[in-house]
């Protein structure tokens, strides 16, 4: 929402109070970390200029490492409603080691809130007050001291309010009168080319520069402004970010309230906000999950393919049994295979009872189908909602399960018919209802059941609802329900699984569901477009915190043409997690009679499953340090501005760069972006599978086939993948492996990288060097053991020929194993070799003519 009419003018109906001058200024009695202001809303002149007008008291901490909290209250006598997000659920703040302080000087008059690289600048001048959020100085300078150059961002004239709206017309009736609606309001000013991300998962524009965005959960599809993940957080190409700490509905105005900053505003009386230095960009997102928490570790089985019944579809244990032998039989490792909505019955949903004429002995058939596929895992749908026709509705409504109306809205339990009819909500705010809820799921998980998709938990009524937590704010709770119903599914799975094997496949989020992962993109169209449109939710997404995403391949709504189908597989497939689901068909490949989408689909997955050691390394990396495994270009090269606009391209942990092909036509140049690392300084990419060099910091235009997908490597990479050809996604990582090294001739000068391989146990690690020189490549273990036969490297782009001395291994071969299966043999476009290296060798070293 916007308050301002113009440069100059208010809109009708609005009564703002700018933050102007500081009264005063102390260290906070009992907290010397912390600074406290008293703020007049107009310039204090005389004694009688106390008398009128609102002040604001503003709270300035620093409570983790280039984190700096910004807390304004206008009325401070009110109630303290929740819910509130739970800040360093992993850590406690006061256990972090960031070397916070306060100073305040007198010349000039200000006050620094300093922590580790990073302050608030407070100025306390007459009629001046404003904050500067600046880096530490170079030359060891005071933050006091900073120069304009070291200012990040700042809060200056007229950027920080308290606003009424719903405001008599009578300009001298004071702030605060009963029937006005209270909002604060704050502004961070924006540098000229400066770009904002994130904000949740977003289908619109990737950068939000120019947009509205209000975070208020809703069931919309990928189509619209609307989204189903609202998060209150945004990222700047500038190096920082800021955190909106409250679940309720938060207004940003990007660039549009004015043009040179972002607004957020927020009902009530009180605004607290956090605002982040990365550096970099992985740096301030690290910074972010350490405020709100990492993304959980989800099983690497999990990682690797998923089939799904589709939701209207028709199907019994012969349909269910007809699909998972059919990928068997053509040899198409599965992973996963999800039973969705109609398990249950019809009117049904939940009642958690599997339908009786479609699956008479379920217990039975899910002990069959475990047995007949080796590692596969089951899944089932479920939702927060109770039918009036479930045969558990009158048992949650006897024992106080479901969120209630208040007494003015009738009493009784809330109910509506949109979705399921006559259906009830859990109400999660409420132990035994939790309890309750997870005593359902557990006897599914009793069946051997292994994992829920918590789909919905958007429509969740703000008014005329009565909490059985009587400190719950309804609107605030709209969006916070999710956080609950998910993390209390989450809970019950890793008490079952164990940790590190719990997974979910949720629809709806706030700040802090990336703990509970996996989030899906929601119902999409069958189109390009829609394809594209989720390419920018999961990015957005991932600029917010959470680590992993997927999104339904092929699309939800429709059925996708043939092409579409095989497009969007192998984007799918190079996505941290990858499901086959549909809404009236369904998924499987042989369903078309071009019998090239089943060849796609065991292509591409067979791809991701010889993968493994690379990616199932890059989730623990994102579970350890919270910087998400698919990320945007910007995120991970933000000082080539070539890509700060790049919005259907990704990177697939620390290595790969994907681009989706969103034609059908063949004859249609593909076109991307090639970004200029760094790190390194070298010249061109490689194609994963041809080896293929790619120019750095340009447009690359291609053809590129069904069975060929842009996925580029880094300069000077290791990509370890399976010797072998995996049957399915689990297997041991640390054995049979190949390391890969690409463009060891494109890069200029000496490079030094590591290269992680962990086992099914994270913990299980083995640790490899790999230094590159002119003409020279050595890879060495340095920390923990590889398993099986030995172990071989693979130079990528040097010919046999050009090797003039190995030690620690012998040439074996000219061309490595085809990657995952024998389909892709004879892709390799450039000369390969390949160093076989003994079990017990730690060390390889590669001498090459240039």
């Amino acid at each position: 929402m916007k308050y301002t009419d113009g440069a100059w003018l208010v809109r009708e109906g609005v009564k703002i109070a700018y933050a102007s001058e500081a009264w005063s200024a102390e260290q906070l009695p009992g907290d010397p970390s912390a600074l406290s202001c008293v703020v007049a809303t107009q310039p204090i002149r005389h004694k009688g200029d106390t008398l009128q007008g609102p002040t604001l008291t503003y709270t300035i901490r620093a409570p983790a490492p280039e984190t700096i909290e910004v807390e304004i209250v206008h009325f401070d006598g009110g109630p303290r409603l929740g819910p509130t997000f739970e800040l360093f659920p992993d850590k406690h703040a006061s256990n972090l080691a960031h070397g916070s302080s306060v100073s305040i000087s007198d010349s000039p008059k200000v006050a620094v809130v300093s922590s580790g690289t990073f302050a608030a600048r407070v100025h306390l001048e007459r009629e001046s007050f404003k904050i500067d959020y600046v880096r530490k100085p170079a030359g060891g300078a005071n933050f006091r001291d900073a120069e304009p150059t070291d200012i990040v961002t700042s809060q200056g004239w007229r950027s920080m309010a308290y606003v009424q709206t719903n405001a008599p017309s009578n300009p001298q009736t004071p702030f605060g009168v009963f029937g006005t609606k209270p909002v604060m309001i704050a502004q961070t000013s924006l540098a000229v080319g400066e770009r904002i991300y994130g904000l949740g998962e977003r289908f619109t524009p990737f950068v939000k520069n120019g947009q509205s965005v209000v975070t208020w959960n809703e069931d919309g599809g990928t189509g619209s402004e609307q989204a189903y993940k609202c998060v209150p957080f945004y990222l700047s190409s500038e190096g920082y970010g800021v955190f909106v700490d409250s679940p309720g509905k938060v207004e940003f105005e990007i660039g549009t309230e004015k043009a040179s900053r972002v607004q957020f505003a927020l009902p009530g009386q009180r605004l607290k906000y956090y605002i982040i230095y990365g550096p970099s960009l992985k740096e301030v997102i690290a910074k972010y999950c350490l405020l709100t928490g990492k993304p959980a570790l989800p099983p690497p089985i999990t990682m690797g393919l998923w089939l799904s019944t589709s939701f209207t579809t028709d199907y019994d244990e012969k349909t269910v049994s007809h699909f998972v032998d059919g990928m068997r039989e053509r040899q198409i490792p599965l992973s996963v295979f999800h039973f969705d909505c109609f398990w249950m019955e019809g009117f049904h949903w939940c009642d958690f009872k599997f339908d009786s004429k479609a699956f008479p002995d379920p217990a039975g058939f899910i002990k069959r189908l475990k047995s007949n596929n080796k590692n596969l895992k089951v899944c089932l749908w479920i939702n927060p909602y109770i039918s009036q026709h479930s045969s558990i509705f009158r048992e949650g409504r006897e024992k106080g399960i479901f969120l209630k109306r208040t007494k003015e809205a009738g009493g009784g339990v809330w109910q509506w018919d949109l979705w399921q009819p006559g259906m009830a909500i859990v109400d999660f705010t409420n132990p035994a209802a939790t309890e309750w809820y997870n005593g359902k799921l557990q006897t599914l998980l009793d069946m051997g059941v292994d994992y829920f998709k918590t789909d919905f938990g958007e429509r969740i009524p703000s008014e005329g609802v009565e909490w059985y937590d009587p400190n719950i704010d309804p609107e605030v709770m709209h969006n916070y329900y999710t956080q609950l119903y998910n993390q209390a599914v989450f809970n019950l799975l890793e008490k079952n699984n164990g940790k590190h094997n719990a997974v979910l496949f949720a629809r709806s989020a706030t700040a802090g569901g990336q703990r509970f992962p996996v989030h899906w993109g929601g119902d999409c169209e069958s189109t390009f477009q829609a394809m594209a449109e989720s390419v920018r939710g999961g990015l957005s997404l991932t600029s917010s915190g959470f680590g992993f995403w997927s999104h339904d391949i092929g699309g939800f709504e429709g059925k996708p043409d043939v092409n579409l189908y095989k497009r969007w597989v192998a984007f799918g497939l190079f996505s941290t997690h990858s499901r086959l689901h549909g809404s009236g068909s369904y998924r499987v490949p042989w369903q078309y009679e071009d019998p090239e989408a089943t060849d796609v689909l065991r292509f591409f997955t067979k791809a991701k499953a010889a993968l493994m050691p690379y990616l199932w390394a890059q989730a623990v990396q994102t579970h350890e340090t919270g910087v998400p495994m698919m990320r945007s270009l910007v995120v991970e090269f933000q000082n080539d501005p070539g890509t700060h606009q790049i919005d259907l391209q990704y990177m697939l942990g620390d290595d790969l760069m994907v681009a989706p092909v969103f034609s059908s036509d063949l004859s249609r140049d593909v076109r991307y972006y090639v970004p200029t690392p760094d790190d390194v300084d070298a010249t061109e990419w490689s194609h994963l599978f041809t080896g293929v060099g790619v120019k750095a910091g340009a447009w690359a235009s291609e053809k590129h086939g069904f069975m060929s997908l842009p996925v580029l490597v880094r300069p000077g990479a290791v990509i370890p993948v399976s010797s072998r050809d995996p049957e399915t996604a689990l297997y041991d990582y640390k054995s049979e492996l190949e390391l890969r090294v690409y463009g060891a001739t494109a890069i200029q000068g000496t490079l030094s990288k590591t290269v992680q391989v962990c086992g099914e146990d994270k913990d299980d690690k083995a640790t490899l060097k790999v230094e590159f020189a002119a003409g020279k490549v050595g890879v060495s273990i340095v920390e923990g053991s590889l398993r099986g036969n030995g172990w071989s490297v693979v130079l990528v782009g040097i010919e046999p020929k050009s090797v003039k001395g190995v030690t620690g291994g012998k040439t074996v071969a000219s061309e490595p194993a085809a990657m995952g299966a024998s389909v892709l043999a004879g892709l390799w476009k450039v000369p390969v070799t390949t160093i076989q290296a003994g079990l017990s060798s730690k060390e390889v070293s590669v001498v090459y003519t240039p």
